[in-house]
């Protein structure tokens, strides 16, 4: 089983939805409970089949959560919601509070939660995050690889795009290990409140620029970094967009994928012009860094 879940509010009930597949849709399903506003998912793997559940606030419309997944489940076989119901939490804030300990990520950086500044741990870079509705806490692998990633290889003073920013985690980061200024982009306008709620934990008042859109449509101006931290298909759709928007220097980072999607990718990267300079793995996920110039 794996986890990226978020307890939140003071409600006695979240609403779930549960999705059935007998083939590996974990990809998939990740991508569905990121684009639909849920609070996070469980993923199980059974004997003959892979499930998701996938929670919900209990101050929302379940009917229009249900009809979001249904639409995005069309063209793909084999895939139903199975159940929608509601999942009681009586010790929400103790179970809350316990699934955010402070992780140490790389050698420079730690993601707390913000009931953990008094005993933050010294000599590291603190990027505060609010649990919310966006996705980015950190606690999945695929944040950890870019984050990783986005420490060893940020330089002072460049400046940053951040596609598909959700709680601008990696926005954050890149300001607070040294970048000059970051656009944070994506494509939903919920996430500007969690933007604006996880600037104000880390005390950035300055050099972040929030800009809702649709992946890199419109964007002209070169930077000096691209982060992203999605899924195989719109990487893919993206990658010669983000070779144009990169200086000569440039470099991309990319997570959100399958390890077993490595191969694939690489050869996608060729097609687009750019080439592999770094590469991370954790559990079954992993991260490249991709330049124009052979290093």
């Amino acid at each position: 089983m794996t986890t990226e879940m978020i307890l939140m509010g003071n409600e006695s009930f979240w609403w779930y939805i549960i999705l059935r597949s007998k083939s590996n849709c974990e990809e998939l399903f990740y991508y569905i409970a990121q684009i639909s506003d849920s609070m996070g998912s469980e993923v199980y793997e059974k004997q003959n089949c892979i499930e998701a559940k996938i929670y919900y606030r209990s101050d929302i419309n379940i009917e229009d959560c249900v009809r979001k997944v249904s639409s995005l489940l069309e063209g793909f076989e084999g895939v139903d919601i199975i159940e929608v119901g509601e999942a009681r939490w009586h010790p929400w804030l103790k179970k809350h509070i316990e699934a955010f300990p402070p992780l140490p990520i790389g050698n420079r950086l730690v993601v707390l939660a913000p009931w953990h500044k008094e005993d933050a741990p010294k000599g590291r870079v603190h990027i505060y995050i609010e649990p919310g509705t966006a996705f980015g806490t950190g606690y999945h692998a695929s944040t950890q690889i870019a984050l990783e990633l986005l420490e060893r290889n940020l330089k002072s003073g460049w400046k940053v795009l951040d596609v598909g920013t959700g709680s601008g985690i990696l926005a954050l980061a890149a300001l607070k290990l040294g970048a000059s200024e970051v656009v944070a982009r994506d494509v939903d306008p919920a996430v500007r409140e969690e933007v604006e709620k996880n600037m104000i934990l880390n005390d950035i008042t300055s050099g972040l620029k929030l800009d809702i859109g649709d992946g890199v449509k419109g964007l002209k101006e070169k930077v000096d970094l691209i982060t992203a931290n999605i899924l195989y298909e719109p990487l893919v759709s993206m990658l010669t967009s983000f070779s144009r928007l990169i200086c000569d220097h440039g470099l991309i980072i990319l997570s959100g994928l399958l390890f077993k999607e490595r191969d694939s990718f690489i050869d996608e990267m060729a097609k687009a012009g750019l080439t592999m300079v770094e590469e991370l793995s954790k559990e079954e996920w992993w991260g490249v860094v991709a330049s124009r110039q052979v290093r």
